[in-house]
């Protein structure tokens, strides 16, 4: 200790001063802290978490991450612990979610040695009356891409997390009902009033964050709703069974197109006209079933009982609804969601509140997008929340995080609207889902991996190509709408791979975690920009080429010429015959003939 002393005292005088202030300044903080905390009493908080589903409790292990001296409470109304699988829906997850429970919450082991890896997501287009898996048209990998995706019991996890958070240092409070929240953004804390075991308590918070689910605490309380125009319902149970996909069919031929994976581990999609069905292993053992549909095709009273849902699906699914029958004694419960998905106006503000998951949006669960948005929505709010706590004013950071998140959802959302009319055309669909599955790795997941949607305010370039991104997606999604309309119809005995032969997917796939720094970032997001651009010019291209030989159908006539006289399609057919000799991009996403494909190639 004395050859400190010795150092300091050999410290010139300027800096030994200077030192001696940060040594004041130090203690000043440090007993600032200590009083603030002897002044908490036990219902005080710095955020206060209203629901316990995944949502809150992996914010609140974000927060607790972020700012260690941070006091958290989640409140759920549910007692603990879950029961797992026959619990909450929800169990597919893709890269964006599974890197920020893997990555940013550590939860690495978790997932690995308690949930599944799952087998990509795997869907089978309908032929004739789908009695015969092997002639529905197959799209898959053929093996597992680098960056894994897990199938998530929900119980399981929400259980693993209400154990840990206290072991953080996080308050959980379960089986407590929320009363009311009196938001008093002009005095340091909001009150929130609780009922716990018939009793009323008040618990203040400088923060307050709805993660109550379709409860949506916050989201009614001040009229934040918002329609969406995409209506479709959904059914959904568990059979504690583990339903193989592989044993559908004894076809050596069908077999081998998958000689490394697992169908059965996929996030399994059975495609008819106007709805799909879900297919889940477990890692518990059951299996999970939904069915999802337009409400304006195939009504919610045909499937809205286990009963009718059962009858629905030997209409539609009957391999499916056999092996059920099978079964019957182990189905372990039976849920239903009508008109599912919804917006909203405002999800963060600066008078301290924010919401997150399905208190404040529900998109679809196609793609499994729902983890996805929570973890980008609780990284926006923990941002927030830390700023806010070292004393920064967040005002405006919170009107930039919100209109951005409200612009992600913007996008997800038309790639959802009026496109399920599309699902009884597999020509169309295996584009779409190709088409997709890029955007999501080349746009929401480059950006995510990369803290780029957190730094958003420093990044003009970025958010200069997200909007012009935006309008291409919205263009395209419309594109499929008018394919749609003039395509054939049937189509059978092919597989498609939508990952490994084309060279597009499995660079967008690896480059989501490429670990570039900003000024790389804004360059490769600048470049996934003109290849989306150039993959949109090439599929317009070719289905031109493809149905110009069918002109003398007078609707096929007038669609062309729509596409052959809008300015924008022509930008788009030039960036792609220009960027394709340099860059060339793989045909095998877009499911048309062969020949034609090839022909139009050739011309390029």
């Amino acid at each position: 200790m004395s050859d400190v002393y010795e150092r300091i005292a050999a410290l010139p005088a300027e800096k030994r001063a200077l030192l001696q202030q940060q040594l004041r300044n130090r203690k000043t903080q440090n007993t600032a802290h200590a009083t603030q905390d002897e002044n908490h009493t036990p219902d005080q908080y710095d955020v206060a978490i209203l629901g316990g589903g995944i949502s809150g409790l992996t914010l609140a292990l974000e927060l607790k991450k972020n700012r260690p001296s941070m006091r958290i409470l989640v409140i759920d109304k549910q007692k603990h612990p879950v029961p797992e699988a026959a619990h909450k829906v929800g169990e597919s997850s893709v890269e964006i979610a599974a890197h920020y429970l893997r990555d940013i919450l550590g939860l690495k082991e978790h997932l690995e040695t308690q949930q599944i890896r799952k087998f990509g997501l795997r869907m089978f287009f309908t032929n004739a009356d789908n009695k015969d898996i092997t002639r529905r048209v197959e799209l898959g990998s053929t093996e597992f891409p680098p960056l894994a995706t897990y199938q998530i019991d929900r119980g399981r996890l929400e259980n693993m997390l209400g154990k840990l958070l206290p072991e953080q240092g996080v308050n959980f409070l379960d089986g407590v009902k929320v009363q009311q929240i009196m938001l008093r953004p002009e005095q340091d804390t909001h009150c929130i009033t609780v009922n716990q075991g018939g009793q009323e308590r008040q618990i203040s918070a400088r923060w307050v964050v709805d993660a109550s689910g379709r409860s949506a605490l916050l989201q009614r309380q001040l009229g934040l709703a918002k329609k969406w125009g995409h209506a479709a319902n959904s059914a959904w149970f568990r059979v504690k069974h583990p339903i193989d996909i592989n044993t559908w069919s004894d076809d050596p031929a069908w077999h081998s197109r998958i000689p490394k994976g697992d169908r059965s581990l996929s996030t399994n999609h059975l495609m008819g006209p106007g709805y799909w069905v879900w297919i889940i292993r477990l890692a518990s053992g059951s299996t999970s079933v939904g069915i999802v549909a337009d409400a304006n095709v195939h009504p919610f009273e045909g499937f809205n009982l286990f009963e009718r849902a059962m009858a629905w699906l030997h209409e539609r699914e009957p391999q499916l609804a056999q092996l059920i029958e099978e079964h019957r004694d182990e189905v372990q419960d039976f849920r239903v969601m009508r008109d599912y998905s919804y917006g909203c106006q405002q999800l963060y503000s600066g008078e301290r509140w924010c919401l997150t998951g399905e208190a404040a949006v529900s998109l679809d669960p196609l793609y499994s997008p729902g983890s996805d948005m929570i973890a980008i929505s609780n990284g926006l709010i923990c941002d927030l929340i830390t700023r806010d706590m070292k004393g920064e004013d967040i005002q405006s950071r919170a009107a930039i995080n919100d209109r951005l998140f409200l612009n992600l959802a913007s996008i997800w959302i038309n790639i959802y609207e009026k496109q399920y009319s599309l699902m009884d055309k597999a020509q169309v669909m295996v584009s779409k889902i190709i088409w997709d599955t890029a955007f999501y790795w080349g746009v929401f997941g480059l950006l995510y991996f990369h803290h780029a949607f957190r730094d958003i305010a420093e990044s003009p370039g970025i958010a200069t190509n997200l909007a012009k991104i935006a309008q291409l997606s919205n263009r395209v999604q419309a594109f499929y709408r008018e394919w749609h309309s003039i395509a054939d119809k049937e189509a059978a005995d092919t597989f498609v791979d939508l990952y490994s032969p084309i060279n597009f997917m499995v660079k967008l796939h690896a480059g989501m975690d490429a670990k570039l720094s900003p000024s790389e970032l804004d360059a490769q997001f600048a470049a996934n920009v003109r290849l989306f651009e150039q993959l949109a010019g090439q599929l317009m291209s070719t289905v031109i080429q493809t149905y110009a030989s069918r002109a003398g159908d007078e609707a096929v006539l007038k669609q062309i010429q729509r596409w052959q006289t809008e300015p924008y399609l022509a930008e788009l057919i030039a960036t792609y015959r220009r960027e394709n000799r340099v860059n060339p991009t793989s045909t095998g996403w877009m499911m048309l003939d062969q020949g034609v494909r090839e022909k139009v190639e050739a011309i390029r």
